[in-house]
């Protein structure tokens, strides 16, 4: 096999609505090294978009898929209960901010643990409106379109969206952005278009993810659950990306000195099996009726037992200080790298989620050119990277926390040598 003819028979069977950041077909991984089928072997820098927080296959985490494996697989949790579903359920409700009594529903992805946050707090309230922010994701399902904060690709050709969703400016410096522009933006949506009393939910991510890695400015954290409290409204805090010692904490959130009242969360979960969860304020998450929530492989037994390894692992390997420890390096060595590079405007992140912003070379407009430029470069030299951003001109790193010392050093080294590749110094 080789990647020229899967990629040929990919492009046969496959839907064209399914993107693809590569051609490099995986056939086996270990932390964080791919190999693809040919045999080539890759330093990944991706993780399956911020999944894989502890390593392609972590010893940990393997054993407690293959324990979960001899004794069932299925048997829907609302059907044949277990137990491990419940005690994650309470691990979840002490980590995930907020000193208050709380509930946790498991579901499968990411934009569905947003979904049943709308569906909760629209039951909470009694009311239907919604407001999210410019430049969010939160996934491709209809309400996870409506919120998210980008057309193309997310919304482009797709209809009409979800009625009841309004959106507001996201504070972004390095596009003239303020907190207060996007506080002025909720009060004049509150005065000429939206009354409060029919909001049932603000919703917005501690750091973008596909926006850009842009994160919240506290003061813009503070006041909205300033707002939310004075409405009745409650605050969703969507850390399906930042989750899981992602950003030096097991949640963003803890960051902040402030607790949503819902918090949304997928990715990092399970160490790759599919798994998330909706985690609350006890009296809104109750006030769903029985079989409101749910779903045939929600809090599947595979993915309950990974997710348990995955938070041990956090503890007993000291990742939220390790992601940290890892960020620092990025930032500093990308900050070095800047000083001869006039098209990085900004480097930025919180823990071991960190972006690189690129512009034209006299720092005036948002050059995904020269971004995807980078993005290749680096492929060819066995580096995986991901853009993203409204305008697309923004590398986020997002390796796993768990990346050996010496890999990580090689991939600075090639990070390096693509960019000056990328400006055509080498």
């Amino acid at each position: 096999m080789n990647n020229a003819a899967i990629a040929d028979r990919r492009n046969k069977a496959i839907a064209r609505g399914v993107g693809m950041v590569t051609q490099v077909y995986a056939d086996k991984a270990l932390n964080a090294e791919v190999w693809d089928v040919e045999g080539t072997r890759y330093i990944d820098f991706a993780a399956g978009i911020a999944v894989v927080n502890t390593g392609h296959r972590h010893p940990k985490v393997m054993e407690a898929v293959q324990n979960q494996l001899g004794r069932f697989t299925h048997t829907c949790h609302q059907v044949l209960p277990y137990e491990n579903y419940i005690h994650l359920a309470e691990r979840l409700n002490t980590l995930v901010p907020g000193d208050f009594e709380k509930r946790t529903t498991f579901v499968t992805t990411g934009a569905e643990a947003v979904e049943n946050a709308i569906k909760v707090a629209r039951a909470y309230t009694g009311r239907p409106a919604v407001i999210a922010f410019g430049g969010g994701f939160h996934g491709r399902t209809f309400m996870g379109m409506s919120l998210t904060g980008k057309v193309e690709p997310y919304k482009k050709g797709f209809g009409a969206m979800m009625p009841d969703v309004y959106h507001v400016p996201f504070p972004t410096d390095v596009h003239g952005i303020s907190t207060e522009d996007s506080l002025a933006a909720i009060a004049k949506l509150f005065k000429a278009d939206l009354d409060p009393a029919r909001v049932a939910a603000i919703i917005l991510e501690p750091v973008q993810g596909e926006g850009g890695f842009y994160a919240a400015p506290q003061e813009l954290m503070t006041a909205v659950r300033k707002l939310c409290d004075e409405h009745g409204i409650v605050m969703i805090a969507d850390e399906v990306q930042t989750g899981f010692a992602r950003t030096g904490h097991h949640f963003a959130m803890e960051g902040y000195g402030v607790a949503a009242d819902i918090t949304t969360m997928a990715k990092g979960l399970a160490g790759g099996l599919p798994l998330a969860a909706v985690t609350g304020r006890a009296e809104i998450m109750d006030s769903a009726n029985p079989g409101g929530l749910g779903g045939t492989y929600g809090g599947n037994p595979l993915g309950i037992a990974a997710a348990h390894a995955v938070l041990d692992v956090i503890e007993e390997e000291n990742l939220c200080a390790r992601a940290n420890e890892l960020g620092a390096r990025l930032k500093d060595r990308l900050s070095k790298i800047r000083e001869t590079t006039p098209q990085i405007v900004d480097v930025r992140g919180a823990g071991f989620m960190i972006a690189a912003e690129f512009n034209t070379a006299d720092g005036a407009t948002p050059d995904a050119d020269f971004t995807n430029r980078v993005r290749l470069e680096a492929l060819k030299r066995n580096l995986i990277l991901l853009t993203c951003g409204v305008y697309g001109n923004v590398v986020r790193f997002l390796a796993p926390i768990t990346i050996q010392d010496d890999v990580f050093q090689e991939a600075l080294d090639i990070l390096e040598d693509s960019i000056a590749a990328a400006k055509g110094d080498a």
